[in-house]
């Protein structure tokens, strides 16, 4: 099982060489970073270096890059709309782009595998609109990632537009061989369950975010502390084609036993994988 953390879980604060430090300490082989501007300023070439020297001197790879969500540095706290790329006014899908390539724009100073995207925000009502603005921005997303090595995942999140099938009809249509998914658990077990989700999914599966619910809000829990079925989620994961890592994706804030409860999560994880690999033998 490959071990992989979200820098999520300091969202808060400025990402530095001692968070990622504490990351590797904990059992992350390796790291998605959250493009959030309060934490992760993807503009700031002083921040950008930092962490890019981390990740050359660490031996760590960059599994992934979250897209941000925002473009100012308080999560909208301060009015400015969400990052949309299939909001039905161009001009502000435009202005969206821009900002996702700014995030993008790092893989000339730190190598990384993937994009995680987001397609619409929360709730997001899916029309034929709203699909082909989808194709459209998935499709100039590719075109500006390819050649920076990067491959754009796209996540289940709670809309109308990011359903599993609707996904993989985004992906069939634009026939991008690189193209591929992040599943996210918790969003899948808030939506009608993991199992239905990974059956659609796993073929394009390339990359996971694994936290947990109680499957009526998305509370980025441990896993464990929720009442996802780890047991049945993980002899699934086994069975992907890709075999993607497994990416603690989980809240912090508050808490201070997270490091403790990475290290155990990931040898709970790692148990249940080796009870089904063991079953299946």
């Amino acid at each position: 099982m490959r071990k992989a953390i979200s820098t999520f879980v300091f969202i808060n604060s400025r990402l530095h060489s001692g968070m990622l430090d504490k990351l590797a300490q904990a059992g992350a082989e390796s790291i998605e970073i959250f493009a959030a501007r309060g934490h992760f300023d993807y503009t700031d070439r002083q921040q950008v270096r930092e962490v890019g020297n981390w990740f050359k001197h660490s031996g760590k790879p960059l599994n992934s890059l979250h897209s941000p969500m925002y473009t100012d540095y308080e999560w909208g706290r301060t009015g400015t709309p969400p990052i949309n790329l299939v909001d039905r006014d161009k001009s502000r899908r435009v202005e969206s782009m821009d900002e996702v390539k700014r995030a993008l724009e790092i893989a000339e100073t730190i190598p990384l595998g993937y994009l995680v995207q987001h397609l619409g925000i929360a709730g997001e009502a899916f029309d034929p609109q709203v699909f082909e603005n989808a194709l459209s921005s998935i499709e100039h997303l590719h075109a500006f990632a390819k050649p920076l090595g990067v491959k754009v995942l796209l996540e289940n999140i709670p809309n109308e537009i990011s359903t599993p099938e609707k996904l993989v009809h985004l992906i069939e249509t634009l026939h991008r061989g690189d193209l591929g998914i992040c599943f996210d658990f918790g969003h899948a077990h808030l939506l009608g369950g993991v199992e239905s989700a990974f059956h659609v999914l796993q073929p394009y599966m390339l990359s996971t975010h694994v936290h947990d619910n109680k499957g009526l809000k998305d509370e980025h829990l441990f896993p464990g502390e929720g009442t996802i079925d780890w047991k049945r989620s993980m002899a699934l994961l086994s069975k992907a084609p890709h075999l993607p890592s497994v990416l603690l994706e989980v809240e912090g804030i508050g808490r201070k036993d997270v490091m403790e409860k990475f290290a155990s999560s990931f040898h709970m994880l790692e148990n249940e994988a080796a009870a089904y690999s063991e079953t299946k033998s």
